[in-house]
This record gives C-alpha cells, sequence and structure tokens, in this order.
C-alpha cells in the first residue's frame, strides 16, 4: 500500500512539473483532492502565475468566486478564496506567505491598471500583515491570519481584505497545499460562513 500511495504521488509530482500556459487545461483538469464546486464561480491556471513570476512555486491555482464576488454593493463582493496546490513540500511562514500575497497583489493590480484606466497616482504597494495562529485549525498543519491592504480596482479605491490562510499537507501526496480566504467583511460577518463551510468540505481524496 505503501509502495501505491508513493508511487502516485511521484506520478502525480511529474504530472505537475509537465504544466504550463500553453498545454494546461482549466476545464479538463482533475484536482487530486476534492473542494466544492456547486455555487461558486471557478477558475484554475497553472503555476508559475504569469502576473507574479516572482512566486516561485509549480503547481496549480484553484480559485472559487463567492456569487457576487464582482458585483459593488453585493454581501459577498470581493469574497473568495483560492488554493495553491505546489510541487513538492515546502516550509510556509507568516514571511512567506506575507511575501508571495504581496508579490500576488502587486501583479494583480498592475495587470488591472492599463485594462481599467487606473490613474497611476491611485497606485498604492500593497502591504499584507500575517501572523500564526497557536493553535492550526482543524486539519491544518499551520493556520494565518491577518490582512491586505490594497487598491480594489474594480471600484478604484483603497481597500482592506480580512484573510486566513491553511497549510495542509496530505498523507500520501507530495506537494503542499496552501489555502487562502479573502473577503473585506470581518470574519463574523456571514460572509465568511460560507468561506469557512468551504474549507470545512475540503478533502485530500478526491470524491
Amino acid at each position: 500500500m505503501k509502495k501505491t500511495l508513493l508511487l502516485l504521488a511521484c506520478l502525480w509530482s511529474f504530472h505537475l512539473s509537465g504544466q504550463d500556459k500553453n498545454t494546461f487545461n482549466h476545464e479538463t483538469w482533475q484536482a487530486p483532492y476534492h473542494l466544492p464546486v456547486e455555487g461558486w464561480g471557478i477558475e484554475r491556471f497553472p503555476m508559475p502565475i504569469d502576473f507574479a513570476p516572482a512566486i516561485p512555486y509549480k503547481g496549480v491555482e484553484d480559485i472559487r468566486f463567492a456569487p457576487g464576488w464582482g458585483e459593488a454593493g453585493h454581501q459577498n463582493y470581493w469574497s473568495y478564496a483560492f488554493l495553491w496546490l505546489i510541487e513538492g513540500t515546502h516550509e510556509i511562514d507568516a514571511e512567506t506567505i506575507n511575501k508571495n500575497l504581496n508579490a500576488y497583489y502587486d501583479g494583480l493590480i498592475g495587470r488591472n491598471i492599463e485594462k481599467r484606466s487606473i490613474p497611476a497616482n491611485m497606485v498604492t504597494k500593497t502591504v499584507t500583515r500575517v501572523k500564526k495562529l497557536a493553535k492550526p485549525e482543524g486539519k491544518d498543519k499551520a493556520t494565518y491570519t491577518g490582512t491586505v491592504t490594497m487598491l480594489d480596482y474594480m471600484a478604484k479605491k483603497p481597500m482592506v481584505l480580512n484573510c486566513m490562510i491553511h497549510v495542509v499537507k496530505c498523507p500520501g501526496m507530495a506537494n503542499t497545499i496552501v489555502f487562502h480566504q479573502l473577503s473585506p467583511k470581518p470574519f463574523t460577518d456571514p460572509a465568511w460562513v460560507k468561506l469557512k463551510e468551504l474549507w470545512g468540505s475540503f478533502e485530500c481524496n478526491k470524491k
């Protein structure tokens, strides 16, 4: 049984390393884990991330958008989650997460400057403040919480996203999973109920 799990892990690692923007098909790609899709908008793309090349990982980003994510005034505006399935084993700490999220959102905003006609004087550096919880939640190897202060490129005004980050190592999987939850709403808001339910339904093995 152990040999079988090791073989599957090696094959999956090889499969990930072969992904790139020219061969990756987000519609046919099969995740090795279970993360609910019903009721959520979905986007998937390979890593390294084209708009954030400073993030050094290979793998896949798997996004879930809450209904109303992109609608100004909606309860779920900017409430979403994204999972990184990263090739190999990585030590993820608060410093690493802060660095990666800074690169991610600076790149995301940069990609939208011209497309959304954002004035140069409106663009500011992303600031992240993430810290590790003393006790990890549920299935997590480690759990982090904090904020991302950035430009809301859709509304063209400053915004603070509250965030929770879950680091997971699934048994028999030679990869690292980092799951990010984000919303401008406080953690007590109903928007977080759905985000927490989404992560609560995550399973290492695909159903």
